[in-house]
């Protein structure tokens, strides 16, 4: 992203000022008046160390009409799960970005090297604010190794950076290191328009090992494959709708419904016919992946 910030940071100060004190709201735009002076950097790091302190952990709880202002300062932005120390952390961060593009990949890195846990999750939580670059995208594939899920998930979850930035290489790699670590598909933006062949096949080879391994597959790794299924997988979408978990036969129905034209046409109309209530629910809609929990 190479547009300034200027809209997203009136929208996090507006929410900030409903939410703050005087002596509060006074305290942060002092401290933000630090950036670009000569001792920045480390006055920067006092004053993300000193905002939860000074500011609180509330939930910003924001409100329909506020999210809806987020939304049109950055399209797909999704800041509905902030702290107010998130969001006062975020104002300062995304005003320092806009003040300094070139060298702010720079700062982001560290920052992010002494980060705390809660810090991380704030800085990564920022990437729709942050201005694109060579470096930024070093520092995410730090984040995406991370076993720590809530790290890894403020880049995967609500987040509209991975699919609007990401190569397929990094993008497969981050759908399947999700499902390493047990982290939910559903919230990653963009799964189903980012869903590819080659993410199929990776996908299934991933359920064939957890299968040998007598382990569980959670029912969203197939949403990832049905588009993409070719004839040799129809044998573990099937085994699929035979599952005594609802969720999981329910998964293998909407995947099979996904399934291109001409791929075992015959052979998946004869599986879908003996689930006639489950096929009606996803013709009317009733039956979706987000409906399916």
């Amino acid at each position: 992203m190479t547009s300034n910030n200027t809209q997203a940071i009136i929208e996090i100060e507006n929410w900030l000022q409903r939410r703050l004190s005087n002596e509060q709201w006074h305290w942060l735009q002092e401290r933000r008046e630090l950036n670009g002076n000569e001792n920045a950097n480390r006055d920067l790091h006092i004053t993300l160390g000193l905002i939860p302190r000074k500011l609180g952990r509330d939930d910003l709880e924001l409100s329909d009409s506020e999210l809806a202002g987020a939304n049109s300062a950055r399209k797909n932005w999704d800041p509905s799960s902030w702290t107010v120390d998130c969001a006062a952390r975020m104002l300062v961060l995304a005003q320092l970005a806009d003040q300094d593009q070139a060298g702010f990949a720079d700062v982001l890195a560290d920052l992010c090297r002494t980060a705390d846990l809660a810090e991380s999750i704030t800085l990564y939580s920022g990437l729709p604010l942050y201005p694109a670059s060579a470096k930024l995208d070093a520092q995410i594939g730090e984040g995406l190794r991370t076993n720590i899920r809530a790290v890894f998930e403020s880049i995967a979850h609500n987040n509209p950076y991975p699919a609007e930035f990401f190569d397929q290489n990094r993008w497969n790699h981050m759908v399947l290191k999700a499902l390493f670590i047990g982290s939910r598909l559903a919230p990653i933006q963009g799964l189903d328009d980012r869903a590819n062949a080659e993410l199929a096949l990776i996908l299934r080879d991933y359920a064939h090992e957890r299968w040998a391994a007598g382990r569980e597959i959670t029912p969203e790794l197939w949403r990832c494959v049905g588009r993409f299924a070719t004839a040799d997988m129809i044998d573990d979408l099937e085994r699929v709708t035979q599952s005594d978990i609802n969720t999981e036969r329910q998964a293998g129905l909407l995947a099979l419904s996904q399934t291109p034209k001409g791929v075992a046409d015959q052979r998946i109309a004869e599986i879908l016919a003996k689930f006639p209530t489950q096929v009606e629910q996803i013709a009317d809609g009733t039956l979706t992946w987000d409906t399916n929990h």
